[in-house]
């Protein structure tokens, strides 16, 4: 039977119909972020034209060179949530501070947004697949800007996540907690579409996603679920495949269709990770969660972690289940293992 067609904008609505009591801030805002993130799409794939590849010469809170779309896709989405009305603060990778909206303009507005605009960004000028990722959460205080306690909140306080991919095709995929669904945007009609209903990863996958380039820094652990992964062995299907964009976006979202997993462990030139815990590890620990698959720091579910600052970064260990745990039996086998 022949799919029926919805765009994001009608499935939001729909959902949000399932749910008597909701007043639909949180529909109107995951629409702002729709929005915004058609406009950087159309940005991207002009970029060769338009002459906005390369770097601007500055480096974020992170300490990474900010490429021109970096800063572009980091005020179109700022942009668009200010003036939607249902965000009261925004975290970004590219600012060092909290953004704080002015309650009075605003009003009632309930919802922390967190965002890395322009996830794989070293990409840009080679063409590869390139993302966002957000994650937002409910604000718990009530009255006046919001409180420390609003923004470090653990990542099982979500209430929605999701990533864009801009690629060969454009895809939103999100979730609310009710599983997950992907909308591909249809450049004729200027809409995403629902393509990807009920989203599952599968349970195992046959590829592994992760730098080795760092395998000499990396926790025993790890280097012994690579060569794991490396070995011949016709029961398990192994040896895997080793597919390694640099875009987490890109690498997340080929091992959500395909069944994988994704490492990006801590190393002894990064002890506590490198990815950022609250907008990009925490949304996608979501999404896989809410799609059947596992994540973790090595030791933590990555949903219960705590939070003490706005970019505090962690380990990761993503993606289909039975992988995850087999990297994890690893990690504990041999935490105190720290050279070959």
């Amino acid at each position: 039977m022949k799919q029926q067609f919805r765009t994001l904008d009608q499935f939001i609505i729909e959902k949000q119909a399932d749910f008597p009591c909701a007043t639909g801030g949180l529909s109107r805002l995951l629409r702002d972020i729709g929005i915004a993130a058609k406009v950087v799409n159309r940005e991207i794939n002009r970029a060769g034209l338009a002459g906005v590849f390369g770097e601007t010469g500055t480096v974020n809170i992170q300490g990474e060179c900010q490429q021109r779309l970096d800063v572009y896709a980091n005020e179109q989405f700022i942009t668009a949530l200010k003036r939607g009305g249902e965000c009261c603060a925004i975290v970004s990778e590219e600012d060092e501070e909290l953004i704080a909206i002015d309650p009075g303009i605003l009003g009632n507005a309930r919802y922390i947004v967190a965002i890395d605009p322009l996830d794989g960004s070293s990409n840009i000028d080679v063409n590869v697949g390139i993302g966002t990722i957000f994650s937002i959460y409910r604000r718990v205080s009530t009255g006046g800007m919001v409180r420390p306690e609003d923004v470090l909140q653990k990542g099982n306080q979500q209430v929605a996540a999701g990533y864009i991919i801009y690629g060969s095709s454009t895809m939103l995929v999100y979730t609310t907690g009710n599983g997950v669904n992907g909308f591909t945007l249809d450049p004729s009609l200027g809409e995403f579409c629902l393509s990807h209903p009920d989203m599952m990863i599968p349970d195992h996958g046959r590829i592994y996603s992760v730098n080795e380039g760092n395998y000499i820094r990396f926790p025993e652990g790890v280097r012994r679920y690579i060569r794991y992964c490396q070995e011949e062995d016709l029961l398990t299907g192994r040896p895997y495949s080793s597919r390694y964009i640099g875009s987490m976006v890109a690498d997340f979202h080929r091992n959500l269709i395909k069944g994988g997993i994704f490492i990006y462990p801590a190393t002894t030139a990064a002890p506590n990770g490198k990815l950022r815990l609250i907008y990009e590890c925490n949304p996608m620990a979501m999404i896989v969660e809410q799609a059947g698959g596992a994540a973790s720091d090595g030791q933590t579910r990555i949903l219960d972690l705590e939070v003490r600052e706005l970019h505090q970064r962690s380990a990761i260990f993503i993606g289909s289940k039975s992988m995850v745990e087999k990297a994890l039996e690893m990690m504990e086998v041999y935490s105190d293992v720290y050279q070959s």
